[in-house]
Protein backbone atom coordinates (compact mmCIF):
# COMPACT_ATOMS: atom_id res chain seq x y z
CA UNK A 1 0.00 0.00 0.00
CA UNK A 2 1.71 2.98 -0.86
CA UNK A 3 0.98 6.50 0.23
CA UNK A 4 -2.12 7.23 2.44
CA UNK A 5 -3.80 4.57 1.54
CA UNK A 6 -5.34 3.00 4.18
CA UNK A 7 -4.96 4.41 2.92
CA UNK A 8 -6.88 2.16 4.48
CA UNK A 9 -6.07 -1.36 5.74
CA UNK A 10 -7.12 -1.22 9.38
CA UNK A 11 -7.50 -2.57 12.92
CA UNK A 12 -8.45 -1.72 16.10
CA UNK A 13 -4.80 -3.33 17.08
CA UNK A 14 -2.24 -0.78 16.14
CA UNK A 15 -2.22 2.14 17.72
CA UNK A 16 -1.41 4.87 15.02
CA UNK A 17 -4.37 5.67 13.11
CA UNK A 18 -4.24 7.55 10.17
CA UNK A 19 -6.93 10.30 9.34
CA UNK A 20 -7.37 9.87 6.20
CA UNK A 21 -7.93 6.46 5.96
CA UNK A 22 -9.25 5.35 2.74
CA UNK A 23 -12.06 3.40 1.90
CA UNK A 24 -11.35 -0.32 0.36
CA UNK A 25 -13.56 -2.88 -1.36
CA UNK A 26 -12.09 -5.48 0.60
CA UNK A 27 -12.68 -6.78 4.31
CA UNK A 28 -9.58 -4.53 5.53
CA UNK A 29 -11.67 -1.88 5.46
CA UNK A 30 -13.51 -3.03 8.20
CA UNK A 31 -10.66 -2.79 10.42
CA UNK A 32 -9.72 0.90 10.44
CA UNK A 33 -8.14 1.27 13.76
CA UNK A 34 -6.56 -0.90 15.54
CA UNK A 35 -3.91 -0.80 19.20
CA UNK A 36 -2.73 -4.25 20.63
CA UNK A 37 -5.13 -6.30 21.30
CA UNK A 38 -7.78 -5.34 18.75
CA UNK A 39 -7.30 -3.26 15.64
CA UNK A 40 -6.00 0.08 14.81
CA UNK A 41 -5.65 1.67 11.51
CA UNK A 42 -2.79 1.11 9.26
CA UNK A 43 -2.09 4.31 7.30
CA UNK A 44 -0.71 4.30 4.02
CA UNK A 45 2.90 5.43 2.67
CA UNK A 46 3.72 8.68 3.56
CA UNK A 47 0.12 9.77 5.24
CA UNK A 48 0.78 11.76 8.34
CA UNK A 49 -1.11 9.81 11.64
CA UNK A 50 -3.83 12.12 12.84
CA UNK A 51 -6.05 11.65 15.25
CA UNK A 52 -9.80 11.81 14.35
CA UNK A 53 -11.20 15.30 14.97
CA UNK A 54 -14.72 15.84 15.30
CA UNK A 55 -15.71 19.43 15.18
CA UNK A 56 -12.97 20.64 12.91
CA UNK A 57 -13.41 24.15 11.57
CA UNK A 58 -13.27 22.67 7.87
CA UNK A 59 -15.98 19.72 8.67
CA UNK A 60 -18.67 21.84 9.47
CA UNK A 61 -21.99 21.70 7.46
CA UNK A 62 -21.62 25.16 7.02
CA UNK A 63 -17.38 24.71 5.75
CA UNK A 64 -17.83 21.95 3.46
CA UNK A 65 -21.26 23.43 1.43
CA UNK A 66 -19.14 27.08 1.12
CA UNK A 67 -16.27 24.81 0.06
CA UNK A 68 -17.97 22.93 -2.54
CA UNK A 69 -19.36 25.60 -4.16
CA UNK A 70 -16.23 27.48 -4.95
CA UNK A 71 -15.07 23.77 -6.27
CA UNK A 72 -14.01 25.53 -9.42
CA UNK A 73 -12.16 28.47 -7.94
CA UNK A 74 -10.39 26.20 -5.78
CA UNK A 75 -9.41 24.13 -9.10
CA UNK A 76 -8.45 27.38 -10.50
CA UNK A 77 -6.04 28.32 -7.87
CA UNK A 78 -4.02 25.92 -8.43
CA UNK A 79 -3.64 25.86 -11.70
CA UNK A 80 0.07 28.01 -11.36
CA UNK A 81 0.99 25.44 -9.25
CA UNK A 82 -0.07 22.47 -11.79
CA UNK A 83 2.05 24.63 -14.49
CA UNK A 84 5.41 24.79 -12.41
CA UNK A 85 5.10 20.83 -12.12
CA UNK A 86 4.75 20.53 -16.86
CA UNK A 87 1.52 20.23 -16.65
CA UNK A 88 -0.39 21.50 -19.76
CA UNK A 89 -3.01 23.47 -19.87
CA UNK A 90 -5.09 21.16 -21.75
CA UNK A 91 -3.95 18.38 -19.51
CA UNK A 92 -5.56 20.82 -16.64
CA UNK A 93 -9.10 21.69 -18.35
CA UNK A 94 -9.55 17.99 -19.24
CA UNK A 95 -8.95 16.65 -16.31
CA UNK A 96 -9.12 18.86 -13.72
CA UNK A 97 -11.39 21.66 -14.43
CA UNK A 98 -13.74 19.46 -15.69
CA UNK A 99 -14.65 17.71 -12.14
CA UNK A 100 -17.22 17.55 -9.70
CA UNK A 101 -16.80 17.14 -6.05
CA UNK A 102 -17.85 13.83 -4.50
CA UNK A 103 -19.20 14.42 -1.19
CA UNK A 104 -19.32 11.36 -0.10
CA UNK A 105 -15.95 11.24 0.53
CA UNK A 106 -16.67 14.49 3.45
CA UNK A 107 -18.61 11.01 5.44
CA UNK A 108 -15.60 9.03 4.58
CA UNK A 109 -13.11 10.98 5.67
CA UNK A 110 -14.60 11.70 9.65
CA UNK A 111 -15.94 8.64 9.88
CA UNK A 112 -15.42 6.69 13.51
CA UNK A 113 -16.48 3.26 13.40
CA UNK A 114 -16.52 1.35 16.60
CA UNK A 115 -13.55 -1.39 16.09
CA UNK A 116 -13.39 -4.87 17.97
CA UNK A 117 -11.98 -6.90 15.96
CA UNK A 118 -9.07 -9.11 17.20
CA UNK A 119 -5.33 -9.29 15.75
CA UNK A 120 -6.07 -12.91 15.29
CA UNK A 121 -9.42 -12.16 13.57
CA UNK A 122 -7.44 -9.82 11.51
CA UNK A 123 -5.07 -12.59 10.39
CA UNK A 124 -7.84 -15.20 9.75
CA UNK A 125 -9.49 -13.09 7.48
CA UNK A 126 -6.45 -12.39 5.86
CA UNK A 127 -4.02 -15.08 5.50
CA UNK A 128 -6.79 -17.58 4.13
CA UNK A 129 -6.54 -20.50 1.75
CA UNK A 130 -7.67 -18.96 -0.74
CA UNK A 131 -5.20 -16.34 -0.86
CA UNK A 132 -2.42 -18.30 -0.32
CA UNK A 133 -2.95 -20.52 -3.38
CA UNK A 134 -3.70 -17.54 -5.40
CA UNK A 135 -0.73 -16.46 -4.44
CA UNK A 136 1.43 -19.49 -5.29
CA UNK A 137 -0.51 -19.54 -8.97
CA UNK A 138 1.04 -15.41 -9.19
CA UNK A 139 3.90 -16.79 -8.65
CA UNK A 140 4.37 -19.25 -10.81
CA UNK A 141 3.15 -17.59 -13.46
CA UNK A 142 4.80 -14.22 -13.30
CA UNK A 143 8.11 -16.50 -12.96
CA UNK A 144 10.25 -14.52 -14.70
CA UNK A 145 9.07 -11.29 -13.86
CA UNK A 146 9.63 -12.31 -10.02
CA UNK A 147 13.40 -13.56 -10.94
CA UNK A 148 13.79 -10.86 -12.70
CA UNK A 149 13.14 -8.39 -9.85
CA UNK A 150 14.56 -10.19 -7.12
CA UNK A 151 17.68 -10.09 -8.74
CA UNK A 152 17.89 -6.32 -9.38
CA UNK A 153 16.13 -5.02 -5.75
CA UNK A 154 16.85 -8.33 -3.54
CA UNK A 155 13.43 -7.92 -2.02
CA UNK A 156 11.47 -11.13 -1.17
CA UNK A 157 9.19 -12.09 -3.74
CA UNK A 158 6.86 -13.38 -1.54
CA UNK A 159 6.41 -10.31 0.47
CA UNK A 160 5.88 -8.44 -2.54
CA UNK A 161 3.21 -11.15 -3.70
CA UNK A 162 1.76 -10.70 -0.28
CA UNK A 163 1.28 -7.18 -0.30
CA UNK A 164 -0.54 -7.57 -3.58
CA UNK A 165 -2.60 -10.16 -2.39
CA UNK A 166 -3.68 -8.33 0.90
CA UNK A 167 -4.08 -4.63 -0.70
CA UNK A 168 -6.16 -5.48 -3.22
CA UNK A 169 -7.01 -9.81 -3.47
CA UNK A 170 -4.45 -9.61 -6.14
CA UNK A 171 -6.07 -6.98 -8.59
CA UNK A 172 -9.63 -7.52 -7.55
CA UNK A 173 -10.85 -5.06 -4.73
CA UNK A 174 -8.72 -1.88 -5.81
CA UNK A 175 -11.63 0.87 -5.79
CA UNK A 176 -13.61 2.27 -8.23
CA UNK A 177 -13.15 6.04 -7.42
CA UNK A 178 -11.17 8.36 -10.14
CA UNK A 179 -8.34 9.36 -8.25
CA UNK A 180 -8.64 12.82 -10.11
CA UNK A 181 -12.01 13.38 -8.72
CA UNK A 182 -11.07 12.20 -5.41
CA UNK A 183 -7.64 14.02 -4.63
CA UNK A 184 -9.37 17.31 -5.91
CA UNK A 185 -12.33 17.25 -3.93
CA UNK A 186 -9.94 16.38 -0.83
CA UNK A 187 -7.72 19.22 -1.85
CA UNK A 188 -10.46 21.88 -1.50
CA UNK A 189 -12.87 20.77 0.67
CA UNK A 190 -12.74 19.54 4.15
CA UNK A 191 -9.68 19.48 6.74
CA UNK A 192 -6.66 17.95 5.01
CA UNK A 193 -6.56 20.23 1.96
CA UNK A 194 -2.73 20.77 1.99
CA UNK A 195 -2.02 17.11 2.17
CA UNK A 196 -4.06 16.34 -0.48
CA UNK A 197 -3.34 19.56 -2.74
CA UNK A 198 -0.02 17.21 -3.24
CA UNK A 199 -1.62 14.00 -4.00
CA UNK A 200 -3.67 15.88 -6.67
CA UNK A 201 -1.12 17.61 -8.27
CA UNK A 202 0.74 14.76 -8.40
CA UNK A 203 -1.83 12.35 -9.95
CA UNK A 204 -2.25 15.36 -12.89
CA UNK A 205 1.66 14.72 -13.26
CA UNK A 206 0.73 11.48 -13.54
CA UNK A 207 -1.76 12.10 -16.23
CA UNK A 208 0.40 14.34 -18.19
CA UNK A 209 3.03 11.94 -18.53
CA UNK A 210 1.10 9.45 -19.91
CA UNK A 211 2.36 6.67 -17.24
CA UNK A 212 -1.25 5.45 -16.52
CA UNK A 213 -4.78 6.16 -18.75
CA UNK A 214 -7.30 7.89 -17.55
CA UNK A 215 -9.32 5.16 -17.17
CA UNK A 216 -7.35 3.28 -15.32
CA UNK A 217 -6.26 5.75 -12.64
CA UNK A 218 -9.24 4.65 -10.26
CA UNK A 219 -8.88 3.84 -6.60
CA UNK A 220 -10.19 4.25 -3.02
CA UNK A 221 -12.11 7.50 -1.99
CA UNK A 222 -7.93 8.61 -0.71
CA UNK A 223 -6.54 8.07 -3.85
CA UNK A 224 -4.76 4.79 -3.73
CA UNK A 225 -4.63 3.06 -6.97
CA UNK A 226 -3.14 -0.05 -9.02
CA UNK A 227 -3.30 -3.80 -7.26
CA UNK A 228 -0.55 -2.76 -4.40
CA UNK A 229 -2.07 0.61 -3.69
CA UNK A 230 -0.09 3.52 -4.54
CA UNK A 231 -0.58 7.17 -3.36
CA UNK A 232 0.10 9.24 -6.41
CA UNK A 233 3.11 10.88 -4.57
CA UNK A 234 4.69 7.45 -3.23
CA UNK A 235 4.52 6.75 -7.41
CA UNK A 236 6.24 9.58 -7.44
CA UNK A 237 8.92 8.91 -5.35
CA UNK A 238 9.02 4.78 -5.47
CA UNK A 239 7.37 3.48 -9.29
CA UNK A 240 9.79 2.69 -12.28
CA UNK A 241 9.46 1.33 -15.75
CA UNK A 242 10.77 -2.14 -15.58
CA UNK A 243 9.29 -3.02 -19.04
CA UNK A 244 10.98 -0.70 -20.99
CA UNK A 245 8.20 0.55 -22.67
CA UNK A 246 8.26 4.47 -21.45
CA UNK A 247 5.71 4.28 -19.27
CA UNK A 248 5.88 3.39 -14.90
CA UNK A 249 2.53 1.98 -15.59
CA UNK A 250 1.47 0.16 -11.65
CA UNK A 251 -1.86 -1.03 -12.80
CA UNK A 252 -1.44 -2.93 -15.79
CA UNK A 253 1.87 -3.54 -16.05
CA UNK A 254 2.90 -6.55 -14.27
CA UNK A 255 6.87 -6.14 -14.70
CA UNK A 256 6.14 -2.19 -13.26
CA UNK A 257 3.54 -3.24 -10.12
CA UNK A 258 6.62 -5.79 -9.15
CA UNK A 259 9.62 -3.71 -9.28
CA UNK A 260 7.85 -0.27 -7.96
CA UNK A 261 6.53 -2.14 -5.24
CA UNK A 262 10.20 -3.69 -4.54
CA UNK A 263 11.39 -0.49 -4.94
CA UNK A 264 9.52 1.31 -2.27
CA UNK A 265 10.47 -1.88 -0.19
CA UNK A 266 14.22 -1.34 -0.52
CA UNK A 267 14.37 2.23 -0.29
CA UNK A 268 12.88 1.74 3.07
CA UNK A 269 15.75 -0.02 4.37
CA UNK A 270 15.13 -3.79 3.39
CA UNK A 271 17.82 -6.21 4.23
CA UNK A 272 18.42 -9.12 1.34
CA UNK A 273 18.38 -12.47 2.61
CA UNK A 274 16.99 -11.40 6.34
CA UNK A 275 13.13 -12.72 7.23
CA UNK A 276 10.40 -10.54 8.72
CA UNK A 277 10.21 -12.20 12.14
CA UNK A 278 10.06 -15.53 13.76
CA UNK A 279 7.25 -16.67 16.07
CA UNK A 280 9.12 -17.75 19.65
CA UNK A 281 8.47 -19.50 22.89
CA UNK A 282 8.73 -17.45 25.96
CA UNK A 283 9.44 -18.98 29.62
CA UNK A 284 7.16 -18.46 32.32
CA UNK A 285 10.06 -16.93 34.11
CA UNK A 286 10.28 -13.87 31.57
CA UNK A 287 10.52 -10.71 32.85
CA UNK A 288 7.51 -9.20 30.27
CA UNK A 289 8.61 -5.57 30.78
CA UNK A 290 11.59 -6.64 28.16
CA UNK A 291 8.17 -6.80 25.18
CA UNK A 292 8.62 -3.53 23.81
CA UNK A 293 9.44 -2.02 20.48
CA UNK A 294 11.98 0.03 21.87
CA UNK A 295 13.91 -3.19 23.23
CA UNK A 296 16.21 -3.86 20.26
CA UNK A 297 18.72 -6.86 21.41
CA UNK A 298 20.13 -9.38 19.26
CA UNK A 299 18.80 -12.62 18.51
CA UNK A 300 21.55 -14.50 20.73
CA UNK A 301 20.97 -12.14 23.49
CA UNK A 302 17.22 -13.14 23.31
CA UNK A 303 18.11 -16.74 23.77
CA UNK A 304 20.33 -15.45 26.38
CA UNK A 305 17.33 -14.84 28.41
CA UNK A 306 15.67 -18.03 27.80
CA UNK A 307 13.28 -16.94 24.21
CA UNK A 308 13.46 -20.05 21.76
CA UNK A 309 11.73 -20.27 17.85
CA UNK A 310 8.34 -22.08 18.18
CA UNK A 311 9.26 -25.90 17.02
CA UNK A 312 12.54 -25.72 18.53
CA UNK A 313 14.27 -24.60 14.97
CA UNK A 314 17.55 -22.77 14.86
CA UNK A 315 17.92 -19.43 14.26
CA UNK A 316 19.64 -18.50 11.30
CA UNK A 317 21.21 -15.24 12.09
CA UNK A 318 22.03 -14.90 15.55
CA UNK A 319 23.35 -11.28 14.98
CA UNK A 320 20.10 -10.14 13.45
CA UNK A 321 18.67 -7.33 16.21
CA UNK A 322 14.75 -7.39 17.08
CA UNK A 323 12.14 -6.57 19.54
CA UNK A 324 9.63 -9.20 21.39
CA UNK A 325 5.81 -8.64 20.03
CA UNK A 326 2.84 -10.20 22.20
CA UNK A 327 0.15 -9.29 20.06
CA UNK A 328 -2.19 -10.63 22.50
CA UNK A 329 -0.31 -10.81 25.64
CA UNK A 330 1.40 -13.76 27.54
CA UNK A 331 -1.09 -15.63 27.37
CA UNK A 332 -0.92 -15.70 22.89
CA UNK A 333 1.71 -16.04 20.98
CA UNK A 334 5.03 -14.27 20.64
CA UNK A 335 7.12 -13.00 18.21
CA UNK A 336 10.62 -11.64 17.24
CA UNK A 337 10.26 -8.95 14.84
CA UNK A 338 13.27 -8.13 12.77
CA UNK A 339 14.47 -4.73 10.45
CA UNK A 340 12.12 -6.46 7.52
CA UNK A 341 8.91 -6.39 10.22
CA UNK A 342 9.28 -2.49 10.66
CA UNK A 343 10.32 -2.26 6.70
CA UNK A 344 6.47 -3.39 6.22
CA UNK A 345 5.22 -1.62 8.45
CA UNK A 346 7.09 1.93 6.43
CA UNK A 347 4.27 0.61 3.86
CA UNK A 348 1.55 0.27 6.47
CA UNK A 349 1.98 1.26 10.23
CA UNK A 350 0.11 -1.53 11.62
CA UNK A 351 2.12 -4.42 13.65
CA UNK A 352 -1.33 -6.55 12.25
CA UNK A 353 -0.99 -5.40 8.58
CA UNK A 354 3.06 -6.31 8.90
CA UNK A 355 2.27 -9.64 10.26
CA UNK A 356 -0.13 -10.80 8.30
CA UNK A 357 1.81 -9.58 5.47
CA UNK A 358 4.82 -12.01 6.36
CA UNK A 359 2.67 -15.12 7.31
CA UNK A 360 0.80 -14.96 4.44
CA UNK A 361 4.39 -15.01 2.54
CA UNK A 362 5.46 -17.69 4.67
CA UNK A 363 2.88 -19.76 4.15
CA UNK A 364 2.87 -19.25 0.08
CA UNK A 365 6.24 -20.17 0.57
CA UNK A 366 5.30 -23.62 2.33
CA UNK A 367 5.45 -22.43 5.74
CA UNK A 368 2.55 -23.45 8.00
CA UNK A 369 0.80 -22.01 10.77
CA UNK A 370 1.56 -20.40 13.88
CA UNK A 371 2.22 -23.46 16.37
CA UNK A 372 1.33 -21.84 19.37
CA UNK A 373 -2.56 -20.72 19.85
CA UNK A 374 -4.37 -17.36 20.10
CA UNK A 375 -6.20 -16.65 23.19
CA UNK A 376 -9.65 -16.79 21.10
CA UNK A 377 -12.06 -16.41 24.48
CA UNK A 378 -10.30 -13.25 25.35
CA UNK A 379 -13.27 -10.50 24.43
CA UNK A 380 -11.97 -7.43 22.56
CA UNK A 381 -12.43 -4.00 24.37
CA UNK A 382 -14.81 -1.37 22.52
CA UNK A 383 -13.78 1.80 21.69
CA UNK A 384 -15.40 3.28 24.76
CA UNK A 385 -13.86 1.09 26.88
CA UNK A 386 -10.36 1.44 25.91
CA UNK A 387 -11.25 5.28 26.52
CA UNK A 388 -12.49 4.50 29.93
CA UNK A 389 -9.08 2.50 30.47
CA UNK A 390 -7.18 5.35 29.54
CA UNK A 391 -8.71 7.18 31.84
CA UNK A 392 -8.30 5.27 34.74
CA UNK A 393 -4.84 4.78 33.96
CA UNK A 394 -4.74 8.29 33.58
CA UNK A 395 -6.15 9.15 36.81
CA UNK A 396 -3.63 6.63 38.69
CA UNK A 397 -0.70 9.07 37.83
CA UNK A 398 0.29 6.75 34.33
CA UNK A 399 0.76 8.42 31.67
CA UNK A 400 -1.38 7.38 28.48
CA UNK A 401 -0.62 9.94 25.85
CA UNK A 402 -3.80 10.95 24.35
CA UNK A 403 -7.02 9.70 25.88
CA UNK A 404 -8.21 8.58 22.80
CA UNK A 405 -9.47 5.26 22.65
CA UNK A 406 -6.44 4.37 20.47
CA UNK A 407 -3.90 2.24 22.52
CA UNK A 408 -0.68 3.30 21.41
CA UNK A 409 2.78 2.98 22.81
CA UNK A 410 2.51 5.34 25.99
CA UNK A 411 -0.72 3.81 26.77
CA UNK A 412 0.84 0.12 26.23
CA UNK A 413 3.66 1.24 28.61
CA UNK A 414 1.07 2.68 31.06
CA UNK A 415 -0.96 -0.27 31.43
CA UNK A 416 2.58 -2.75 31.56
CA UNK A 417 3.46 -0.65 34.80
CA UNK A 418 0.14 -1.04 36.47
CA UNK A 419 0.00 -4.64 35.70
CA UNK A 420 3.78 -5.23 37.29
CA UNK A 421 2.63 -2.99 40.18
CA UNK A 422 -0.55 -5.59 40.81
CA UNK A 423 1.82 -8.42 40.35
CA UNK A 424 -0.01 -9.26 36.78
CA UNK A 425 2.36 -10.52 33.69
CA UNK A 426 3.68 -6.76 32.74
CA UNK A 427 2.64 -7.58 29.00
CA UNK A 428 1.03 -4.53 27.87
CA UNK A 429 -2.40 -6.61 26.83
CA UNK A 430 -5.34 -4.04 27.32
CA UNK A 431 -7.56 -7.05 28.54
CA UNK A 432 -11.01 -7.02 30.02
CA UNK A 433 -9.49 -8.51 33.10
CA UNK A 434 -6.68 -5.36 33.44
CA UNK A 435 -9.77 -3.02 33.02
CA UNK A 436 -12.08 -4.45 35.33
CA UNK A 437 -8.63 -4.52 38.16
CA UNK A 438 -8.39 -0.49 37.47
CA UNK A 439 -12.39 -0.33 37.97
CA UNK A 440 -11.94 -1.88 41.28
CA UNK A 441 -9.18 0.00 42.75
Amino acid sequence: MVGLRTVALSFAVLAALPAAAQERTDPISQFLGLATGSITAPASQGVPAQPQTAGHPLMTPEAIANAAAEFGICLEKLWPEAARRGVSRATYETYALSQTPDMKIMELLDAQPEFTKSFWDYLDLLVTDARITRGREILAEHRAVFDAVEKAYGVDRYVIAAIWGIESNFGIAGGERPVIRSTATLACIGRRQNYFKDEFLSALEILHRGDVRPEQLKGSWAGAFGPTQFMPTAFKRYAVDFDGDGRRDVVASVPDLVASTANNLKKAGWVSGQTWGYEVVVPGSFNFLLADRSRQMTIHEWEQLGIRRAGDKPFPRSGDTAYLLLPAGARGPAFLMLNNFRVVMKYNPSEAYAMAIGHLADRMRGGTPFLQAWPRDERVLSRAERHELQQLLSARGYDVGQSDGQLGGKTRAAIRSFQASIGAPPDGFASEGVLMRLRAR
